[in-house]
């Protein structure tokens, strides 16, 4: 055995490091292990393009899950800043390009773009209806990401007291397609609320198993707001300094160290390593997808299906864009493409087919125009970047054939169509004259990070509460975070109760599960 400490985690990504942290600090020894050269998981920056000094997210792209009151536990030098916009959606309409706008502070400008685009005061009457139920929502919910698992009436009478219980059944009871076709009569408001329900899933807005739901819970509750802000100096920023904070707090940390196998025994918890060390500890924190988990405790596993496509794009300037619209404005929040409400459910008919969509729903961040830091020295020649997020693009299409050069096309073609210039004018290029355009598929992610099935959630997102009937009577029972059967061995990552998303939720439940057992 070549050593024994309090707490072992397995895993160096964010929650990983949020749980060694926060541990350490309150006097365990820990020890992290993580298989590949570095920390930060799937929250690494780099300098993705040769010779380009821009230091781009590569795998995650904006924070909204993240508590504030964590950062400010974890006391992390992390500046998280606003976007101007929340959206602009791109359309070509009777022979006009034109484009929704919807400020982060909605005003005029956003009211008379829909006019504009819909024909009709009642699409922004709708809208705001809509957006004041869903802040209540989030107001009510936002409680119940932290601390231990409230149960599922309590949340649902809390959100009946601010929302109603219109909202909650709406929300939370039965598909979102139910909502946003009776509330929105334009096909493309409709796919503009629709979007924060898909991001890394396929299936359809009426699906009855509802993973749009609380798809869509995710990513409009986080902090009580759902506002997603941007990290100054990209997600590598908060990579950086979690690790910089896991040091100082003396947790010993091993890189390049697969895990082989974990085994509960009695009162502690023995790890082997793929080089062959043997370490032992009284807890083990997986931070790492439950099917990670299963595999290395000798069980069964079953790995999830990820779906989405990330393009990296480095430009020489913003592009203009057909609807004569400012790209400053329009690029400033999140870009809709191909996401009206039919077109997202026809590229999950055609996924389901096993075809891929071309042009594929996207959306487009520009971080650079909120945060130019990323670009180094690029930013005073006006070099920005742009993030393509793909939807419906299952891991099974990438499986059998490497389709990552049509659908990156696909992406493009999305962007394209509503383009005033061809996108390879503004595009800039590497130390080797080749464009810069770097994508990544769900079966990227599975090879690159150890995340099975590319999926960016761990597995499907679960409500962030106990239904009446479930257990609480261990402490990794009431914070969401057990593996049945065992007492020493907690999830700690994306794939607990809570832990989607970039938010360090599943890290913090365990340490919280270890530091509450004394």
């Amino acid at each position: 055995m070549n050593g024994h400490s309090e707490v072992i985690v397995v895993g160096g990504g964010h929650n990983g490091l949020v749980a060694a942290v926060l541990l350490a600090r309150a006097g365990r020894s820990v020890r992290l292990l993580e298989r590949a050269g570095h920390l930060g998981g799937a929250s690494i920056g780099k300098q993705v393009f040769p010779g380009q000094p821009a230091r781009l997210s590569q795998y995650s792209y904006l924070v909204s899950l993240l508590p504030d009151a964590l950062a400010a536990e974890l006391r992390l030098p992390l500046e998280l800043r606003s976007r101007a916009v929340s959206s602009y959606t791109p359309l070509r309409r009777g022979g006009r390009d034109l484009g929704l706008l919807v400020e982060r502070e909605p005003g005029p400008a956003t009211e008379a773009s829909f006019a504009e685009v819909t024909g009709s005061p009642a699409a922004w009457t709708a809208w705001q209806r809509f957006y004041r139920r869903v802040d209540a929502f989030a107001k009510a919910v936002g409680p119940a990401l932290d601390g231990p698992l409230s149960r599922r009436a309590e949340v649902r009478d809390r959100v009946t007291a601010l929302a109603g219980a219109d909202t909650w059944d709406d929300l939370v009871e039965r598909p979102l397609s139910e909502v946003l076709e009776r509330e929105f009569a334009d096909d493309l408001v409709r796919g503009v609320v629709a979007t924060d329900g898909l991001i890394g899933i396929d299936t359809s807005l009426s699906d009855p198993g509802l993973a749009q739901n609380r798809c869509f819970l995710y990513h409009v509750a986080g902090n009580s707001s759902g506002e997603w802000r941007v990290p100054v100096g990209g997600m590598g920023a908060l990579a950086d300094a979690l690790t910089a904070a896991a040091q100082a707090a003396g947790v010993e940390i091993h890189t390049d160290t697969p895990v082989d196998s974990v085994r509960e025994n009695g009162n502690r918890v023995e790890v082997s390593t793929v080089d062959g060390r043997e370490f032992s500890a009284d807890h083990l924190l997986a931070a790492v997808a439950p099917a990670v988990l299963d595999r290395l405790l000798g069980r069964p596993a079953t790995d999830p299906e990820g779906s989405q496509l990330k393009v990296n794009l480095l430009l020489r300037r913003l592009p203009r864009l057909r609807s004569g619209a400012d790209p400053r404005q329009a690029f400033a929040g999140t870009l809709h493409l191909g996401e009206s409400y039919a077109e997202l459910e026809s590229a999950h008919a055609l996924a389901t087919q096993g075809k891929l969509p071309n042009p594929l729903p996207c959306e487009v961040y520009c971080h650079s125009l909120t945060d130019p830091s990323i670009l180094g020295p690029l930013a005073a020649e006006g070099y920005h970047t742009l993030t393509l997020f793909g939807l419906h693009a299952p891991a099974r299409l990438f499986r059998e054939h490497n389709r990552r050069e049509e659908a990156t096309a696909a992406a493009l073609a999305a962007l394209q169509h509503h383009l005033a210039e061809p996108l390879s004018d503004v595009l800039a290029t590497d130390a080797d004259g080749n464009p810069c355009v770097q994508a990544s598929t769900p079966v990227d992610l599975e090879r690159d990070l150890g995340m099975p099935g590319g999926h960016i959630f761990h597995g499907d997102l679960s409500w962030p509460w106990l239904a009446e009937e479930e257990p609480a009577d261990t402490p990794a029972q009431r914070w969401g975070v057990a593996v049945p059967g065992l007492r020493r061995v907690l999830l700690a990552g994306a794939g607990s109760r809570r832990g989607g998303g970039v938010s360090g939720l599943g890290g913090l439940a365990a340490a919280r599960v270890v530091t509450d057992s004394g």
